[in-house]
């Protein structure tokens, strides 16, 4: 499923007006934490609900931790974001973008249990996290310094993944190599 016409380039649009709210050039990292206490959008670690919901927690902790990276709970408007604290911190970051695209609340399990998945609302907040956390400026200056993937995740606070897929879909690596390839 694609996204709709005209949604990348308003999650960059969005991804710049946020930057700035917070004072960040384009090319400085952005802190996700920091980002949804501007938003005023508490973010609350799976582990400390192991009191109330242990089951809940193991299962997706320790027996199946693939199956839950994050969600956006609604009371009202107010919203809180659960997020899997056993996964790496890089994979953490990407999991606040539903909170700025204010997606309606929607139920996590159908009456069978299984879980509620929509693709386009998945895919709108994959690319509106990567606009945020490495905009297209920093892709630019990051394939123009050549720093290594796994350094420029690291400095970004992403997971190499996320890394790799900002590079490609921004153009940034091959124009760049383009660039500075041998001239006839």
């Amino acid at each position: 499923m694609a996204l709709v016409r005209g949604f990348k380039a308003d999650a960059n649009r969005m991804a710049r007006e946020v930057r700035g709210e917070l004072g960040l050039g384009p090319t400085a990292p952005l802190d996700p934490w920091r980002l949804a206490d501007h938003l005023d959008v508490p973010v609350c670690a799976l582990s400390g609900l192991a009191a109330d919901a242990p089951r809940a927690v193991a299962q997706f902790q320790e027996v199946d931790p693939s199956e839950f990276s994050a969600v956006t709970v609604f009371a009202g408007r107010r919203r809180l974001i659960v997020y899997n604290d056993v996964h790496a911190r890089g994979r953490q970051s990407s999991n606040l973008a539903h909170a700025l695209l204010l997606h309606p609340a929607a139920p996590a399990l159908d009456t069978n249990g299984r879980r509620v998945w929509r693709e386009e609302l998945e895919q709108e907040a994959d690319w509106l996290a990567g606009s945020l956390l490495v905009s297209d400026e920093a892709a630019f200056a990051l394939a123009r310094g050549r720093l290594a993937v796994d350094l420029a995740a690291e400095r970004y606070g992403v997971s190499e993944a996320m890394m790799r897929f900002r590079l490609n879909v921004t153009g940034a690596a091959k124009r760049v190599a383009r660039r500075s390839g041998p001239r006839s």
